[in-house]
């Protein structure tokens, strides 16, 4: 053992050995293990997963008519949910200039609203109402997120390089056409959603917008015009930018930063791969490094693992939260509580004659929504899914104003939100990891207070899965339209977004003209 008598001469680490070596229980082993003594400052190769994510970046061709295809959907999709986020003061307030009034020469449009941004700022603001009403889409595997969320950073940038390049006749910025725009949105899922499929972040407390942050990082980098070496240098300032807790989705701490906490990740990315532009250089073993690199602190030591080499598979597969803005692990339950409302009528009953209702789900949905006592905002409502199985129970329905403080107001909710069991049903589990599967079961069983049993309504998959891609396209539209209608009263404006959104041209459609169509300003 070593005591504080014994001292070593070391101009290496000084200060770490006068203060470790007092310490009677530290050992010579463990004083070796530290790296204090033999320290090898020699630069590694890089890392292989950040070789791997800049070879995909920059030498992989999207080939997949199903992933453009799917890309289209998801990018209208996505800027339909911003919009519709937009009548939320909350979120309105958010975003914006930090400083009240300022105007980016050739900056970055906030759909929907006269902002005119760095593409920083710009990304975040995406990002942010993107994201507010849970209602984009979304992948589930060992992690779940929502990949449209990368759109903040892609668009911001896009549009500003692509006005910046016509401002000075093409001697700045770069010229993106809506196809590229869905090219970086293809490869941004493909990214966050492989490095999601066999490792669970949130299993050691961090929240899935890391992936965010590094997808859009990755997908950014190129647009920026960085080579491959510097792309594997801005992804690893992704991986050792201080990761976001998951405090902010659970009890007891649920909050609205879980709704721009994708913005968040969208402002660092873009904000990480200006910088590496200006001359930054990165971390080779970033994942690597002992002691301190992202597997030994925050992983557990653990590598990451993978299932398939980056394609498009993700984006092919993606989830599109259709019908309801519910977290996914609920979307099913909600569809099942639907069709048990209309049986209720059909009895003649309502939700006042149930005794009790037995709710069959997922060990991720055990995990983040199943949620007891009192619910004190917006943010934590829509992540319980009692309450989200209580309003259509209720109502028959379930609306974004439905997790309002008016509506939660009513007495009946959290009374019928008692009655409620969670368990999990274990074949749910395993089909919502088979690969060939990817479903989200859920299954409802009401009992009546005459001792009536309901059949039980068992749904694995919602409208948005792919296995009903085609049912649900056109609701998918529907969706679109019915947001940009909402948030445009002026019936040609409304035209002339929906006449270009449907365009047969429209991947070939200079991506500010089209950004152009939601601005206010």
């Amino acid at each position: 053992m070593f005591s504080s008598k014994y001292m070593i001469k070391s101009t290496v680490n000084n200060r770490f050995l006068q203060t470790t070596l007092k310490s009677k229980s530290f050992t010579t082993s463990a004083f070796l293990r530290s790296g204090a003594i033999m320290n090898d400052n020699i630069r590694p190769e890089a890392d292989v997963v950040l070789k791997d994510i800049s070879s995909y970046i920059h030498d992989y061709k999207i080939d997949s008519k199903l992933a453009y295809d799917t890309a289209r959907l998801c990018f209208l999709d996505t800027l339909g949910c911003g919009l519709a986020a937009l009548k939320y003061p909350n979120c309105a307030n958010l975003i914006g200039p930090t400083v009240p009034g300022t105007v980016v020469p050739n900056g970055s449009r906030v759909p929907g609203t006269p902002y005119v941004l760095d593409p920083i700022r710009g990304a975040f603001s995406i990002g942010a109402i993107i994201r507010w009403l849970d209602f984009n889409d979304c992948w589930l595997a060992a992690e779940w997120g929502h990949p449209s969320d990368n759109l903040g950073g892609i668009l911001a940038v896009a549009d500003y390089l692509t006005r910046t390049y016509k401002a000075t006749n093409g001697k700045e910025g770069k010229l993106f056409k809506v196809k590229d725009v869905l090219e970086g949105m293809i490869k941004a899922h493909e990214i966050q959603g492989c490095l999601a499929l066999e490792n669970s972040y949130n299993g050691v407390g961090l929240d899935h917008v890391l992936l965010v942050k590094v997808a859009t990082t990755a997908v950014v980098s190129k647009m920026l015009g960085l080579t491959y070496e510097q792309t594997i240098d801005a992804v690893s300032h992704a991986f050792v930018d201080g990761q976001a807790l998951r405090t902010y989705r659970h009890a007891p701490n649920t909050m609205s930063r879980k709704s721009w906490a994708a913005g968040d990740a969208c402002y660092r990315a873009v904000n990480l791969a200006y910088h590496v532009k200006n001359g930054e250089t990165g971390m080779p073993s970033a994942l690597t490094a002992k002691t301190w690199g992202f597997y030994d602190v925050l992983f557990k030591g653990k590598p990451f693992e993978f299932q398939r080499p980056y394609g498009s598979y993700v984006m092919e597969n993606v989830l599109f939260k259709i019908s309801f803005p519910a977290e996914f692990h609920a979307q099913t339950a909600v569809e099942a509580a639907l069709t048990l409302h209309n049986k209720l009528k059909s009895l003649g009953k309502t939700s006042d004659d149930i005794a009790s209702v037995v709710i069959k789900t997922q060990d991720a949905g055990m995990r983040i929504i199943d949620k007891k006592g009192p619910l004190y905002n917006y943010a934590d409502r829509d992540h319980c899914i009692q309450y989200m199985v209580a309003i259509p129970l209720i109502h028959g329905r379930l609306t974004a104003d439905d997790y309002s403080d008016e509506i939660a107001a009513n007495p009946k909710i959290d009374e019928l939100r008692s009655k409620m069991e969670c368990v999990e049903n274990q074949q749910f589990t395993v089909d919502y990891h088979d690969p060939a599967k990817r479903f989200i079961g859920n299954a409802l069983t009401i009992t009546l207070k005459d001792g009536t049993v309901l059949d039980e309504v068992e749904v694995n998959y919602p409208i948005g899965h792919r296995k009903r891609r085609e049912e649900g396209k056109p609701v998918l539209l529907a969706k679109f339209e019915r947001h940009v209608k909402e948030h445009f009263k002026d019936d040609a404006k409304v035209k002339q977004i929906l006449e270009k959104s449907y365009d047969a041209d429209l991947d070939n459609t200079d991506i500010d003209e089209y950004v152009a169509l939601y601005s206010t300003a």
